[in-house]
């Protein structure tokens, strides 16, 4: 049975390793050159207090290759289910084999087992493998990354760490699940990918935010926190201030929320995400000719009491975050795995 289930599958395997096999080389034979130029780049920074320059200029030059492998990270799991997951089943029903098998006294509950065991193994190991060689190229531009792309970003986290083995098990089960019900093979593959996308969005948009209770504090402004501060050169108008998405001393935090509160403790931002500060600009440091670099204005507004409001879930639970998703998926997989057992045996002939 195990040689059957390897004959079956070996073709899928050896392109998935090649594809694995062709993304591993181009990642070791560009590593070592971008970890170098970080290292390089740190050491001249650090002496002349220009690592933020850094970072935005090393991110920049790299953005789009590290999107490209973040992004295949992501779409294997779908990958495995689409290809892997729904036809198992379904191309046996459709061809009527598995009655066949069943009467070589291979159980029904034997034949599944092996089926899902090798075949999700070599599933979960493709996932491993590629999560592995893609976090260790990444290294360097997950601590120079911006605050929409850093570690515990909704994009890169699924990407890292542990996660996706935990979306691979679950998208080939799911699959195998799908393709039991609906019984057709590119129907099932259809709403296997259509499924898994769903939940894939969902648990970052409505789930991964409340694993934890966020973190809501309060902060000063300053360079960490405010991307713009715009100041009209004729002065008299209001000082309007555009945040960025990320809180002082939390560098690498996933930010949900953050607004600007008066002294009173009011939010004042409006729908664009900035707001209009009331402080006179003819003169002292918030005038055109007094602002010049933002520190003095940005000193005053602080002064004046106000302040960034924002909750966040700290990088620092980046790991806590990992396990308690996997171990979601890996009960939703032996959930369905189960529901597979128990419909081969009850409602499936």
């Amino acid at each position: 049975m195990i040689w059957l289930t390897w004959r079956q599958l070996r073709g899928s395997a050896a392109t998935m390793a090649t594809l694995l096999v062709v993304l591993t080389a181009v990642l070791a034979l560009t590593g070592p050159d971008l970890a170098s130029r970080y290292s390089a780049g740190i050491a001249a920074c650090t002496q002349d207090g220009s690592c933020d320059r850094f970072y935005n200029r090393f991110f920049g030059a790299y953005e789009t290759p590290f999107l490209a492998v973040n992004l295949a990270v992501l779409l294997l799991p779908a990958l495995v289910g689409t290809f892997w997951g729904a036809p198992l089943i379904t191309r046996e029903l459709e061809a009527g084999t598995h009655l066949l098998v069943w009467n070589q006294s291979i159980t029904r509950g034997r034949w599944l087992a092996v089926k899902l065991g090798l075949t999700g193994l070599a599933a979960m190991a493709a996932a491993c493998l590629c999560g592995l060689a893609v976090s260790w190229w990444s290294g360097p531009l997950d601590e120079s990354a911006s605050e929409g792309l850093a570690l515990m970003a909704p994009l890169v986290f699924g990407a890292r760490g542990i996660a996706p083995i935990g979306y691979a098990a679950f998208a080939f089960v799911l699959g195998v699940t799908v393709g039991m019900l609906v019984r057709r093979t590119l129907p099932a593959m259809a709403l296997t990918l259509a499924v898994f996308a769903a939940i894939q969005l969902a648990m970052p948009l409505l789930v991964r935010a409340h694993l934890m209770p966020p973190v809501t504090g309060t902060f000063q402004l300053s360079h960490a926190n405010v991307e713009n501060l715009g100041i009209s050169r004729e002065g008299g108008g209001p000082v309007r201030i555009l945040l960025k998405s990320a809180v002082p001393g939390h560098a690498g935090a996933w930010v949900m929320s953050s607004t600007m509160a008066d002294p009173s403790g009011r939010t004042i931002s409006d729908d664009d995400g900035g707001a209009a500060i009331q402080i006179s600009t003819t003169s002292g440091p918030c005038s055109p000719t007094g602002a010049v670099g933002g520190d003095g204005c940005t000193a005053e507004i602080n002064r004046l009491g106000y302040r960034q409001q924002a909750t966040y879930q700290p990088l620092e639970r980046f790991w806590p975050f990992q396990w308690i998703e996997t171990g979601i998926y890996a009960l939703l997989t032996l959930g369905l795995a189960w529901f597979c057992f128990w419909w081969i045996r009850r409602r499936l002939s």
